[in-house]
């Protein structure tokens, strides 16, 4: 797939859109961390499925792609998850979810529609046009946050509201 494959059509939606969107999940996720428990947070599974911790550190390594998206300078990812991996309260994971969010903000500007059109390859993972890597990001975001609703379910604990971003 070449950077040509996507054409210049008028956008539907523009990059300060989809920022609006992706940090509208990154908000409601936000509060889906606050809503565990501590011991919870890092300890509670269901069918052998991770703690949401750790989904929370997967969501958060992904989310450090923005180098990647905006620059094409993309991390070490396995370096960067045993680092987020290693954080062991709420507040450290609250704390790293709300610096990943000044940094995303800092390098969105970068993301011109010439860069979301470009290919690119995030940590050799996928390859594609920038916004494809971008939905993905929001993607795995929406598909994790979702098992830590099953999970604040199973514990009697009514999660945020989906729709309420």
């Amino acid at each position: 797939m070449s950077a040509t494959t996507l054409n210049a059509a008028p956008a539907i939606l523009t990059p300060e859109d989809l920022l609006a969107h992706w940090q509208g999940h990154r908000k409601l996720t936000r509060r889906v961390i606050e809503a565990f428990p501590e011991k919870e947070l890092f300890e509670f599974t269901i069918g052998g499925m991770r703690t949401f911790a750790l989904l929370v550190a997967e969501m958060a390594t992904i989310a450090t792609g923005i180098d990647g998206l905006a620059y094409g300078k993309w991390n070490n990812f396995e370096e960067k998850h045993k680092e987020v991996e290693a954080l062991k309260t709420k507040a450290e994971l609250l704390a790293y979810w709300d610096e990943l969010t000044d940094q995303l903000n800092a390098a969105w500007p970068a993301l011109t529609p010439e860069r979301l059109r470009t290919v690119d390859n995030s940590w050799g993972f996928y390859e594609g046009p920038v916004v494809f890597i971008l939905q993905y990001f929001v993607d795995n975001e929406i598909h994790h946050r979702g098992q830590g609703y099953v999970y604040l379910r199973a514990l009697g604990i009514e999660p945020p509201a989906f729709y309420e971003r």
